[in-house]
């Protein structure tokens, strides 16, 4: 099971990728919105902003998110390490139920390139 740490740490990895994309990828980062990332095996939740093409990690607290965020990840700590490693495709992980991802209709089609 991945730590704490290790999934921060993918966070990271993952906002240092968006900064680097380019074309559609680098659009669809460049939103700003709220964000949280649930990771269900270890009922901790990171929240923070999507802006700028970069993911700003402002806090992380025990249980889910305490507010609404415009974008919500829910997943296992594995599977998001697996997913910045590459090892685990989000679109196969998110059609299977692996993944939760939740957003307003504007941000699904804004995001798609994502997946």
């Amino acid at each position: 099971m991945a730590t704490i740490e290790e999934c921060r740490s993918a966070l990271d990895r993952l906002s240092d990728n968006l900064t680097r994309a380019d074309g559609e990828v680098r659009s669809a980062a460049a939103l700003d919105r709220t964000l949280s990332c649930h990771i269900t095996d270890l009922d901790t939740t990171f929240t923070g902003h999507l802006a700028g093409g970069r993911i700003e990690v402002q806090d992380t607290v025990p249980g889910p998110p305490p507010a609404k965020a415009q974008i919500r990840l829910a997943m296992t700590g594995d599977d998001l390490v697996a997913m910045v490693n590459g090892d685990l495709n989000f679109a196969k992980a998110w059609a299977s139920g692996r993944v939760r991802l939740e957003a307003g209709f504007r941000d699904l089609l804004k995001l798609r390139s994502l997946l």
